[in-house]
Parts: structure tokens; sequence; C-alpha cells
């Protein structure tokens, strides 16, 4: 199990590594001047020199990708251009917003998605099963910011239930976290039942049923274990994701999370703040796909044996 962790935690390392030389590339093909961003566009010629000189733009590009790296590793990213805050302080402010939508929307995909899959897999063709499909089909078929906008129309401009948006008000979470989580819920409820058809039909499932076992015991004890395997998977990605930032669905709702800090980025030419927000994204993906193939080993313990 030892060696599992330690190849999965190098091949996490490597990955972040391919992640801020590729942020870093990215950022210097961009036909955009910092020190031009930061002095203004009628600064003097001393001054952009003086700028560069600050901010090591006079040197080589390998010396400051090495700088980059060194100080990324200390989780150092500089101040933002436009702003002056440092790049840490601006990402932890988004930290809490963030934390609180991606958890919100998670939960919510779990408490539907999960419950739907196993009904309508052990309820095969009934009217349950073909109620449970349509449902899914719909709820994919809704666009994240059209189904926002519909639950803001009706649960807070129509029914005055919840708030209108933003962030610090009671129940402000239960919307966006709805408009996030109801779609990955549907994917998570066809998948699950896909997978546990198809267990269901294995010959141990039919050996434990023979043992006397109910269904309830087959279905936890035996067929859940394998069926999770997929969606634990999606629960990594969808959370890496998630707080890598939401920007439609934060835009939608007036959520100050990571997704509006990396589109004001973009938009402002904000070099440090571009890389410290991708490099935070690519780490949460990184971190989360890490925890899961670690998870893995209590879901399912023939991996250790498979690897």
């Amino acid at each position: 199990m030892l060696k599992y962790v330690l190849r999965r935690l190098l091949w996490s390392v490597v990955v972040l590594l391919a992640a801020a030389s590729f942020t870093f590339t990215l950022v210097h093909i961009v036909p955009a001047d910092p020190a031009r961003t930061i002095a203004g566009q009628r600064a003097s010629d001393e001054l952009l020199a003086s700028v560069k000189r600050e901010l090591a733009l006079d040197q080589p590009l390998y010396v400051q990708y090495w700088l980059f790296l060194k100080r990324a590793a200390q989780l150092d990213f500089g101040r933002s251009y436009r702003t002056r805050e440092r790049v840490v302080e601006a990402i932890t402010q988004r930290l809490p917003a963030t934390f609180q939508l991606a958890l919100g929307a998670m939960l919510v995909q779990l408490a539907v998605g999960i419950p739907i899959g196993i009904l309508t897999a052990i309820r095969r063709k009934s009217l349950l099963d073909s109620s449970g499909r349509i449902v899914t089909v719909l709820l994919l078929s809704m666009p994240t910011f059209w189904l926002g906008m519909m639950l803001l129309y009706l649960f807070a401009f129509k029914i005055y239930l919840f708030p209108l948006g933003g962030y610090e008000a009671r129940g402000s979470v239960i919307l966006p976290s709805l408009a996030l989580g109801l779609g990955g819920a549907a994917f998570y409820a066809r998948l699950l039942r896909a997978d546990l058809i198809e267990i269901l039909n294995q010959d141990y499932i039919r050996a434990a049923y023979a043992k006397g076992l109910s269904q309830r015991s087959v279905l936890l004890r035996h067929a859940m274990r394998g069926a999770l395997i997929p969606i634990v998977t999606l629960i990594g990605l969808d959370m890496g994701a998630f707080l890598g930032g939401i920007v439609i669905t934060e835009r939608v709702f007036n959520w100050p999370g990571m997704g509006s800090l990396v589109v004001s980025a973009v938009l402002n030419v904000d070099t440090p703040l571009i890389m410290g927000t991708v490099l935070f994204s690519a780490a949460a993906v990184v971190v989360m796909n890490f925890l899961v193939d670690i998870s893995y080993l209590f879901i399912d313990p023939r991996i250790r044996l498979s690897e």
C-alpha cells in the first residue's frame, strides 16, 4: 500500500510541474507587456526599465522560469498587477465561498443521484425506472445557466423564499448548489444505474442470494462496492473542478468564488493572478484525484493486488 501511495504522490508532483510549466509558457506567449500594465501606457522608458528589473522581466526566460518555480513552491505568486494585492491573499479570500458552493453542489449530486440510481436499477423496467430516466434526461438537457435563472425567477423573484444572489444572506448557497448539482446528480444516477444493472447480473451476486442474503445486504455489501468506483472517480473530478471555480454559476448568482477571480485576471491580463489561480485549480484537481486513488484501496482491496 505504501508503494502505491508513493507512486501516486510522485505522479501528482509531476502533473503539478507540468501544469506550472504550461501556465508559464502560455502566459509568456500572450502579446502583453506586464511592465507597461503596472506602470501605465504613458510611462517613460526609465520607469518601464525599473519595473522590469524589479520583477526580473529583464532576465532570460529560463531564469524567469526558475524564479517562478522557486516562488511557487513557497506559495509566493507575487502581487496582482491591478490591485497590488498579494495573489495568495486574493485566492484565500475567495476560498470560503468556493468551498461552500463546491460542498453544496456535491451534496446535491450525491443526495439526489445515488438514491435515483439505486432505485431505478433494482426496479428496472418499472414505472419508477421509466420516471427516473425521464427526469435524469431532462436534468441533463438543461444548461446550468438556464436552470439557475429559472430557480432564481421561481424561488427568489416570485416566491421570495431565497435571496436573489450574493454570498452572506441566509440560504444563499441553496439555489446555486441546486443549479450546479442537479445536472451532475442526473449523470451520477444514470451511471450508477447502468453499473448496478450489470453487477446485479453477475454470478457472485446470484451466489449471494442463494446463500439467503437479503436484497439490502447483497446491494450494500457486494453490488455497491463495485459500482462506487466510477462514482468516486467522478466525485474527485467534480470537486477539483468546483474548487477551481465555476464561472457561469458564479455569474448567474453573483457568487464571489474562484471563477469570477479567474475571469477578472484574464480580462485584465493580470499575469501573477492568472498563474496563481490556474495553479491553484490544477492543485485542487491533483489533490482530489490523489485522494480518490487512495480511497480505491478501501473501496476495493483487489486494487492492491492489481497494482
